[in-house]
């Protein structure tokens, strides 16, 4: 029987870390038989949908809030699951995780498990939070039916932004032309990481749909976690100390936001 209230949301919390438990699992045995591990980026989007619906599933909650954020979930993760593939397809493994390896004492095994696949599914099972709230609320009445639209066109803006963002620098970097060039067209005119900028609005959107009824709003640390991992953490201030040395990266830097997009400045 699907369940409500804190009897509920527990219920609800203890499946979704089960799946991820699971999951991650089986990414870590996927990554070790292939001899690398950024596989586990590949499951990062997976994990999410996972997440929704097992709370679709197993919470009580508003229907149709539960099916919106199966549907704006799945979209999202499925795409970027898909994208993080075929970036990875056919590649050794990231450099990011060799650093980390190289300087981790200790069983390289028990390094992978800790820092790479339990850090991942920990961060997975805190971000998608207001997910499993939602999922054990009631229905979206009154001014909460203007924070539900709002939410869905903030991710609408940052589904736009990623998914736009990813492929115009595949297409970019197809190009032998542009090898060795800075990417500067396009949403990456306006925005130094579209991509980035595209996932946080995609979490804040879906913060505000579980926003939309209380006590939702108060998931709010699920987003700031998110977009101090995509500006801080593991996304755009470490991409960008790998850029800077890059010619041309500089006047890029000059005449091109940050995070958040904005017209470019003359050169």
């Amino acid at each position: 029987m699907n369940a409500t209230g804190p009897a509920g949301f527990a219920a609800v919390s203890v499946a979704s870390l089960l799946v991820l438990v699971l999951l991650q699992a089986a990414t870590f045995a996927i990554g070790r038989r292939i001899g690398r591990y950024n596989v586990v980026d590949v499951s990062w989007g997976l994990g999410f949908v996972l997440v929704a619906v097992v709370a679709a599933t197993v919470g009580g909650g508003d229907v149709m809030r539960r099916v919106l954020l199966v549907l704006l979930v799945a979209v999202w993760g499925l795409r970027l699951s898909w994208h993080m593939h075929a970036k990875s397809r056919g590649r050794g493994e990231d450099p990011r995780y060799e650093e980390l390896l190289a300087r981790s004492a200790g069983s390289r095994t028990a390094v992978v498990i800790r820092k790479i696949f339990l850090t991942q599914g920990a961060a997975q099972w805190f971000v998608s939070l207001p997910l499993q709230l939602s999922a054990v609320l009631g229905a979206t009445h009154g001014p909460g039916v203007a924070v539900l639209g709002l939410g869905a066109a903030v991710w609408v803006v940052g589904f736009v932004f990623e998914a736009v963002g990813d492929s115009q620098l595949e297409r970019f970097k197809a190009e032998p032309a542009n090898r060795g060039r800075v990417m500067d067209v396009g949403l990456w005119a306006w925005t130094r990481h579209p991509n980035y900028f595209g996932d946080a609005c995609v979490w804040w959107g879906l913060w505000l749909v579980a926003a939309s009824v209380w006590p939702g709003p108060l998931t709010i640390a699920s987003p700031v976690l998110m977009t101090y991992f995509l500006v801080y953490a593991t996304g755009a201030r470490l991409l960008e100390k790998s850029m800077s040395q890059r010619p041309g990266y500089a006047e890029y830097q000059a005449r091109t936001g940050f995070f958040v997009p904005r017209p470019p400045r003359p050169s």
